[in-house]
């Protein structure tokens, strides 16, 4: 069965690019060129996965992304974006963006990318359904529901985000470098993205923490990387 992607970019050669290298991968595309559209098609969310690009007319890339995730729509997203700044890439995976390459990038690059993304999907669809909960003090994990609670109030987490705290959570005290992280939990390690990976243990500090400058459950280990707290 043909995965179904959506590329929503405004620039026509990138578009035409981007679509015709997807479907020669056997992926059944569709593609637009504006926000607007994009949206429309992206709130269906008959995707398996979407490429869309942070700078369009009608709408940004940000505001659909923005919508898409407070509509409940979890399809994942790899946002493409010509800024190289840090605050750009930020932004883009406050979102709810699940990954990003910054213009120009290589072809075989963006593929990598979409085959780990939609592995990583269908892992998870695959997943069975278990029942045993991760807990340490006031904080629940279940995987199987894939559900987040503190102090008996539900967390509202990205796929990505629960993906890696659930990583992490599994075990206790070891301590994983970025690029450890990059490769179990976006199934890629390539150089330069481990920002990624910093982006997304912000986020869960903002919403797991009492204080996320002195956190509890997800702690930095300098010149390394991140553990969970051996609680």
């Amino acid at each position: 069965m043909q995965n179904r992607l959506l590329v929503i970019e405004d620039d026509s050669e990138i578009n035409q690019l981007i679509t015709m290298n997807l479907a020669d991968d056997k992926h059944a595309v569709d593609s637009c060129e504006d926000g607007e559209r994009g949206l429309s098609l992206a709130l269906t969310g008959n995707y398996d996965l979407i490429i869309l690009d942070l700078m369009l007319p009608m709408l940004d890339g940000l505001e659909i992304c923005r919508q898409m995730r407070n509509n409940e729509v979890t399809t994942p997203i790899i946002m493409l974006t010509a800024k190289s700044s840090e605050a750009d890439r930020v932004v883009g995976l406050e979102m709810g963006a699940d990954d990003y390459l910054t213009k120009p990038f290589s072809v075989r690059e963006l593929q990598a990318r979409v085959k780990a993304q939609l592995r990583r999907n269908q892992l998870l669809k695959q997943k069975p359904q278990q029942t045993e909960q991760l807990c340490f003090g006031d904080l629940s994990i279940d995987e199987g529901k894939r559900q987040v609670s503190l102090n008996q109030k539900s967390i509202e987490l990205t796929s990505t985000e629960f993906d890696l705290l659930v990583y992490l959570a599994r075990r206790p005290g070891v301590v994983f470098s970025r690029t450890q992280l990059l490769d179990a939990v976006w199934g890629y390690s390539h150089s330069g993205y481990e920002h990624t990976v910093n982006s997304h243990i912000n986020r869960l500090r903002n919403k797991l923490e009492k204080d996320p400058a002195k956190p509890y459950y997800v702690l930095t280990v300098w010149g390394v990387g991140y553990k969970f707290a051996d609680v």
